[in-house]
């Protein structure tokens, strides 16, 4: 099982833009999907896109065409570019790992604000 670290949140302004990251260790990375959810306050958590172990991404309609998840599996690395951030996508970013045989983890969150 995987273990996941996120970083790369912070403040931006409306328009701007953002990379997180999230680093795996602990297990072959690259048989993982991976994926990135987000949670603002009083809200469910919510999938904004995922990755498989072959490359084949999709995303949540709220962020088409703005986000772009990708892997390097030579780094155990996921990323989410967020560009054209809108006060809406503030939230906790969450980054998860499942396995083909279905257990999974979820790395501890980052904070994501988009204010003027």
């Amino acid at each position: 099982q995987v273990q996941l670290v996120e970083s790369g949140g912070g403040l931006v302004q409306p328009g701007g833009s953002l990379r997180l990251s999230c680093t795996a260790s602990g297990s072959i990375f690259s048989i993982y999907a991976m994926g990135w959810y987000r949670q603002a306050p009083g809200k469910q958590r919510e999938v904004v896109a995922g990755i498989s172990g072959g490359g084949s991404t999709n995303y949540a309609d709220s962020v088409k065409g703005r986000f772009t998840i990708s892997r390097d599996n030579a780094k155990n690395t996921v990323y989410l570019q967020m560009n054209s951030l809108k006060p809406e996508d503030t939230a906790v970013y969450y980054c998860s790992a499942k396995h083909p045989a279905g257990f999974g983890s979820w790395g501890q969150g980052t904070q994501v604000t988009v204010s003027s």
